[in-house]
């Protein structure tokens, strides 16, 4: 790929305010005091967020589409059937009582820019040379429905549509029947584009502490996910004797205690957790007849992920044994660790660079769709800083003066396609 120079003059000039009103027009859906957002995949505050989206997609002249899983396709198709099409968006479902820039950024920033590229072929009247594709991808949070990432998952051709259709929540809602009683329920075909380029957050503190205001994701953390049950024995928690107790929650303890050990042995490059607990019947009188635990392991190395793994199980078989109960694996997601686009990636940094700001090379230890997009085309993340290193929680967020900057970076990338019909092949 040859270098990249850029005339700052030529630019699309992003609408920094249109930019902020949007912000504060998505977080209104399911959005609660002191910066607090919940809108679950699928939910009602999600189908709400939808129709504003799509309403804005087709006000500024995009084609929308909706695929069988959910995921939301805008199309900028100005340059003609043979064109290429470069994919840019993220995903705007929410943790519970988490932050309003999460994901939601990513496609705002995407309308910003999409914005910001017809307004400068309105004024110059060139003939652009890429096609665009806005997306906004289904339940990529996995707080309601696992696995993450399972729209582009499905898009990606990791997960079938079967499989994916069939994953319930809490209270036995199937993503089928979600997706039907938010009207999202679509019908278009996968869509793999030439390049997908993903701005989010960065929901970690290293840009922040390096002083700095932009970065590119040069590889990606596996991720071994675990749902885990131990299942015991219903009791009184006052006459029923210590020694006859089969407690589940008390397996589930050790369990937890020894995770974290895992990750201190482990060093820098291992993390865990297990960030739910499902306990039955949850009551205070009674000891718990069944826990389930959601548990994670990441590294961005194989070997330490799987030496992990191997900890984590045979801790399993100690914990059910020292709290005498029985348990069960109900299911294993895994996510290979890999790297993103070379090309793309100096294409960001060389973007930046003509705006005036370095890039700070990251991993991303966290999953992106854009992760789950690698194996079938170009993809690349890029971040702006996060506030404090917060992410999942209503403090979560970034300056106006760092969203503005993301975004003009994203503008500049999807401007060389636009203007460069020869830039995917060199």
């Amino acid at each position: 790929m040859p270098s990249l120079t850029v005339d700052l003059n030529s630019l699309p000039t992003v609408d920094i305010d249109a930019h902020h009103r949007l912000m504060e027009e998505v977080s209104a859906f399911g959005g609660g005091g002191g910066g607090a957002l919940t809108r679950l995949t699928l939910s009602a505050e999600d189908g709400q967020a939808r129709d504003w989206l799509a309403n804005w997609m087709r006000n500024a002249g995009l084609r929308v589409e909706v695929d069988a899983i959910g995921n939301m396709f805008g199309f900028l198709d100005w340059a003609g059937p043979n064109a290429p099409r470069i994919m840019t968006g993220s995903h705007i479902d929410s943790q519970p009582n988490g932050g309003r820039f999460d994901g939601s950024y990513g496609v705002v920033a995407a309308c910003s820019a999409i914005e910001a590229l017809q307004r400068k072929v309105a004024e110059t009247g060139i003939t652009p040379k890429a096609n665009f594709i806005l997306v906004n991808w289904t339940n990529e949070e996995g707080a309601r429905f696992q696995p993450s990432l399972l729209g582009s998952g499905v898009n990606s051709g990791e997960h079938t549509l079967e499989f994916a259709l069939n994953r319930k929540d809490a209270n036995g809602i199937s993503v089928g029947e979600a997706l039907t009683s938010i009207g999202y329920a679509g019908s278009a075909e996968h869509v793999i584009p030439d390049a997908l380029i993903e701005l989010h957050i960065e929901g970690g503190p290293f840009l922040e502490k390096a002083g700095k205001r932009f970065a590119a994701v040069d590889r990606f953390w596996g991720a071994t996910k675990y749902r885990v049950a131990f299942i015991g024995r219903q009791a009184h928690t006052g006459p029923t004797p210590m020694a006859e107790r089969r407690d589940a929650l008390l397996a589930a303890a050790y369990l937890v205690a020894d995770i974290r050990a895992i990750a201190d042995d482990g060093g820098l490059d291992l993390h865990t957790s297990v960030g739910r607990l499902e306990v039955s019947p949850n009551s205070p009188n009674v000891v718990p007849g069944e826990a389930v635990l959601f548990i994670e392991l990441r590294s961005p190395d194989p070997d330490l992920l799987a030496v992990a793994e191997e900890k984590m199980t045979a801790s399993m078989r100690k914990a059910a044994e020292r709290a005498s109960v029985e348990f069960e694996v109900r299911s294993i997601d895994r996510r290979k660790a890999g790297r993103l686009d070379a090309d793309l990636y100096r294409l960001a940094e060389e973007t930046a660079a003509a705006l005036g700001e370095e890039t700070m090379r990251l991993d991303s230890i966290a999953g992106h769709d854009s992760i789950a997009m690698a194996p079938v085309t170009k993809a690349l993340v890029i971040n702006v800083p996060s506030v404090g290193g917060v992410i999942h929680h209503p403090t979560e967020f970034t300056t106006l003066e760092d969203r503005a900057f993301g975004v003009q970076v994203l503008t500049g990338m999807l401007w060389r396609f636009c203007v460069d019909d020869n830039f995917l092949a060199t």
